[in-house]
């Protein structure tokens, strides 16, 4: 960077937002943490804690609105309720100290929210709701006998409307995911079962605005969708089975777009064609080391502003690695840094963020209970340790910049 892009990095003011989980190992309270933070990442601070959501898995932020919002991430008890309902909620953040306060909610139909997308023009958000891997054992008749059949919970995308405050409006469009895949398959992922019914993961709004990109793990596909009144379906890419595509970014700097595959543990990078809404597939590459052979699920990613590089975070590995991006949109592992060892990857670190100018990384490293930022080398893409603050069960960290 310049001296002038340097000297305006550093009068940025940040503030991170960390989801957490009310019931986890951590045994935290859950919700959401503020935790100031300086522009180059040395120095975090935790200045206060907002109870609600209880499972506030994944956090998203409309700079036009002034608001962030967040899941809670849980399935709805349908017989009182005992608990609240998956649902998403709205607050207001207070553009001098970044205070968080409560706009509204809606429950959102389906089992686990667990990824929120704002339009660029600021009228909608979109839901991804994975589902979860329970199932319902029927008794049924055959006119050979008895036997049972198995129902699955759906999985969802969900269209809501935004009023011009920040407000969640109503739902607009909802698609139902319920086709599956291998089942069972070759994950230990529930018991072998993570892909008997729809899995959406991911829901992502391209950069014109036009389309909403899901990645639905379970049936081992991208599926594309107009982002208007209804959700008309326009392209898919099917990938092989046992494949999972989980998360999905695209880069700033090109037309292409790069997914992590939960199940194979793979990074793949496409071409997207923005006129017709589809993809291509370019290449892919393991996002663990070669010597590693232990269970894996990789899980989120980002591309740096930059193009250069995809950061990846692996559960089961448990590191955090990097990539380089060649002139053709190949890839090849160049680094990693290791994160606090998991039991499992299912309660492993899953989520990261970069800060807007590339300088650095803040990691929810959920086993260690922290969140930890890391200086970005700008030439290598190596990560380095710059600090590391408490949060119990820390699952999602979004990073704000207020205004000036």
């Amino acid at each position: 960077m310049t001296t002038s892009q340097t000297d305006a990095a550093d009068s940025m003011r940040l503030v991170a937002y960390v989801g957490s989980y009310a019931h986890g190992p951590g045994a935290g309270p859950g919700g959401i943490d503020l935790v100031d933070i300086t522009a180059d990442g040395t120095t975090m601070t935790h200045r206060a804690h907002c109870p609600a959501p209880e499972q506030a898995g994944y956090l998203v932020y409309s700079a036009q609105h002034h608001t962030l919002y967040a899941v809670d991430e849980r399935k709805t008890d349908g017989r009182g309720p005992v608990g609240p309902a998956a649902a998403v909620h709205a607050f207001k953040v207070d553009p001098e100290d970044g205070a968080l306060n409560p706009l509204n909610s809606l429950v959102a139909p389906g089992p686990f929210p667990t990824y929120l997308c704002v339009a660029q023009d600021g009228r909608a958000l979109v839901s991804a709701n994975h589902g979860s891997f329970d199932h319902v054992e029927r008794i049924v008749k055959h006119d050979d006998g008895w036997g049972v059949e198995y129902v699955y919970d759906d999985s969802s995308l969900i269209l809501f409307d935004l009023e011009a405050d920040g407000r969640l409006g109503r739902i607009v469009d909802v698609h139902v995911f319920s086709e599956g895949g291998t089942d069972p398959n070759s994950s230990p992922q529930a018991a072998g079962h993570g892909q008997a019914s729809g899995h959406a993961h991911c829901a992502v709004i391209d950069p014109t605005g036009r389309y909403v990109v899901v990645c639905d793990k379970a049936a081992d596909r991208i599926t594309v969708f107009t982002l208007g009144p209804t959700l008309r379906e326009v392209s898919r890419v099917q990938f092989p089975p046992q494949t999972g595509p989980r998360h999905l970014a695209f880069d700033p700097t090109s037309s292409r777009a790069y997914a992590t595959c939960e199940f194979s543990s793979t990074l793949v990078s496409l071409h997207f064609d923005a006129e017709t809404g589809s993809f291509a597939r370019i290449a892919q590459v393991p996002t663990i080391a070669a010597d590693y052979a232990g269970p894996n699920e990789p899980a989120d990613l980002r591309v740096h502003p930059s193009g250069r590089w995809v950061y990846v975070n692996n559960r089961g590995e448990d590191s955090l690695a990097w990539f380089r991006v060649g002139p053709d949109g190949g890839l090849a592992r160049v680094g990693h840094t290791p994160l606090v060892h998991s039991l499992h990857p299912g309660v492993a670190a899953r989520s990261f963020t970069l800060a807007p100018d590339g300088r650095f990384l803040l990691i929810a490293d959920r086993p260690a209970n922290v969140v930890r930022s890391y200086a970005i080398d700008e030439s290598t893409g190596d990560l380095s340790v710059l600090a590391a603050i408490k949060v119990a069960d820390p699952a999602f960290v979004a990073l704000v910049e207020l205004a000036s």
